[in-house]
């Protein structure tokens, strides 16, 4: 990484951006008074910077933030854009995986962080903390059948008992379920989803 990443207390932000953002505020349920949105954000000035911007060997920025139409607009056209910090502990995460996998990992656009204005975090989600990453490909392997995405939890478990990963047929919410759809990718994020429900 070339530069560092400016780190911005989020409640701080303009006042547009922070209701995007909705930075320490409890996202679900008042009762979850422990569960808050991230306050703490990496301020991303172009795509060339997070691009450029690599969190492990093999991940850059750009892969774990990339989001398409279904993101809120200013979010998705304007710069600067903001990711919580713990992006960088996905990376990680990520990156020992790949490890263990001995095989590249491919995260899917909307898989890796997304905001809490966008279309896919209406329902409870760890995508906006940075702690997940819908997984569509390890190597040359869809992840499109019980089999091959059984064989890499088992990979992606041994990380720590802090992973979780989605079971086959648990469709990310970048899909829409239908009878004759199937999953085309399995969810890996950090700490279990349990804290949601």
């Amino acid at each position: 990484m070339s530069d560092r990443l400016q780190v911005v207390d989020a409640t701080e932000l303009p006042k547009d951006t922070r209701a995007l953002l909705r930075p320490d505020e409890l996202p679900y349920d008042e009762k979850q008074e422990d569960l808050r949105y991230p306050r703490f954000f990496y301020r991303v000035e172009t795509w060339e910077q997070a691009r450029e911007t690599k969190l492990a060997p093999h991940f850059t920025l750009a892969e774990l933030m990339a989001v398409d139409c279904r993101e809120a607009r200013p979010l998705l056209h304007k710069f600067p854009h903001y990711v919580p910090c713990t992006i960088s502990l996905l990376a990680r995460y990520l990156e020992t995986f790949r490890e263990r996998c001995e095989a590249p990992v491919f995260v899917a656009v909307n898989g890796g962080y997304r905001s809490p204005a966008h279309a896919f975090s209406a329902k409870p989600s760890l995508h906006p903390w940075a702690t997940a990453a819908d997984i569509y490909r390890v190597g040359d392997s869809l992840l499109d059948d019980e089999k091959t995405i059984d064989r890499y939890a088992k990979i992606a478990e041994t990380i720590g008992q802090e992973v979780f990963v989605a079971p086959y047929g648990h469709f990310p919410t970048c899909r829409t379920p239908t009878r004759s759809s199937r999953p085309s990718s399995t969810t890996l994020s950090w700490p279990a989803p349990t804290s949601l429900s």
